[in-house]
C-alpha cells in the first residue's frame, strides 16, 4: 500500500506492536500464530505492525525465513494497519534486494540496522546506505546501534537522513539526552517512535515524539489504552501513575526471567492464548512452572486472560 509520510506519522502514532515471531516446540516458524498474532494486535488498536531485527528474533532466522515472515505479515494485514518491515544488518547489494522485496510483498515502511561491526561506518558511508534503500521504499531509521558513539555523531546523522526523500521515521532505542534530542530537532520533520519502556516514551514525549512500543498492546491492550489517554490529555500524572503500577513492576518481572525478558513476553503470549511460548533452540523458553509462575504473578497485578 502507497502511503504519504503524513499517513506513515499517523500510523506511527499511539501505541504501537512489535510483532514477535512465534514457533512449535520442534523450532519451525508457527505462521498460523502469527497470523492470530497479527490479527490480535489490529483488534487491540495497533495502527502498524512493526518487525524488528530483536523481537522478531531474526537473530534466529535465515534470510529466505526473513523473507517469508515479512510476506506473511504484509498480506494477512492487508491494508488494515501500516506494515513496517525489518532487515538483518545487510550490506547494501542485500539491503536494496530486500527493499525490493519487502516492496513487492506489500510492505510500507523497511526499518533499516545497518551493520556497523567495530564502527565500521563513517557518516558518509551510513548516509549512503539509508539512501540507497530509500529510493526503493520508504525508510524508519533505528538507533540502537548508535549507543556506542558519541551523541553528537547520532544527531548530525539523523538530521542529515531527514533530508532525503523517502526517510520517513526514526525508531529511538538509545533513549535519556540522545532521545530528547532527537525529539528537539527532528519532532514534526520525520515520525518518532519510542522502543523500549513507557518511561523511556514519557521521558521523551516533551521533547517530541509520535508513538511507542507497547508490550501490553500485545497482550493485554486495556493498559497500553489508559496510558495513551492519560498522554493525549497532557495528563502526565496519570501516566506517571500506569508505569509505576504496572510498567515498573511487569519489566522488573520480567527483566530477571530465566532466558530474559523475551522468553517471559512468548510466555504471556501463551496465556492469552495468542502463540505458544516456544523459542528456537537455543534460546530458551519457559517451562511449566515457570509458566504457572508468570500467571501467578500477573494475577496479583491485575492483569489475567
Amino acid at each position: 500500500m502507497n502511503r504519504d509520510r503524513a499517513a506513515i506519522r499517523a500510523s506511527l502514532t499511539g501505541p504501537i506492536a512489535s510483532i514477535s515471531t512465534p514457533f512449535t516446540r520442534d523450532g519451525a516458524i508457527d505462521f498460523s500464530a502469527l497470523r492470530v498474532i497479527v490479527d490480535f494486535s489490529i483488534d487491540a488498536g495497533s495502527p502498524a505492525m512493526l518487525l524488528t531485527y530483536g523481537d522478531s528474533l531474526y537473530s534466529l532466522l535465515t534470510d529466505e525465513e526473513v523473507a517469508e515472515v515479512t510476506r506473511v505479515v504484509a498480506r494477512h494485514t492487508a491494508g488494515r494497519a501500516l506494515v513496517v518491515a525489518a532487515d538483518r544488518m545487510w550490506a547494501v547489494p542485500k539491503e536494496i534486494e530486500f527493499a525490493r522485496y519487502a516492496r513487492d510483498a506489500g510492505a510500507d515502511v523497511v526499518m533499516v540496522l545497518p551493520p556497523d561491526w567495530a564502527q565500521s561506518c563513517t557518516l558518509e558511508t551510513l548516509i549512503e546506505h539509508y539512501t540507497a534503500v530509500a529510493r526503493e521504499i520508504p525508510v524508519m531509521a533505528v538507533t540502537n546501534y548508535l549507543g556506542q558513539r558519541p551523541i553528537e555523531f547520532g544527531i548530525e546523522l539523523m538530521l542529515r537522513l531527514a533530508a532525503i526523500p523517502g526517510m520517513v521515521a526514526v525508531k529511538d532505542d538509545v533513549c535519556g539526552e540522545f532521545a530528547q534530542r532527537l525529539g528537539q530537532e527532528l519532532y514534526g520533520k520525520l515520525a518518532l517512535v519510542s522502543g523500549g519502556q513507557k518511561r523511556n516514551h514519557v521521558d521523551m514525549h516533551p521533547h517530541g515524539c509520535d508513538g511507542y512500543l507497547s508490550t501490553f498492546i500485545r497482550f493485554y491492550p486495556q493498559v497500553a489504552h489508559a496510558y495513551w489517554r492519560a498522554i493525549e490529555a497532557n495528563d502526565i500524572d496519570a501516566a506517571q501513575r500506569i508505569i509505576r503500577e504496572y510498567d515498573v513492576p511487569l519489566f522488573d518481572h520480567i527483566l530477571s526471567a530465566r532466558g530474559s525478558f523475551d522468553a517471559a513476553i512468548h510466555g504471556m503470549l501463551e496465556l492469552f492464548g495468542i502463540a505458544p511460548r516456544w523459542r528456537r533452540k537455543p534460546y530458551h523458553s519457559c517451562t511449566d512452572a515457570e509458566i504457572d509462575q508468570l500467571a501467578a504473578f500477573l494475577n496479583q497485578l491485575g492483569i489475567t486472560p
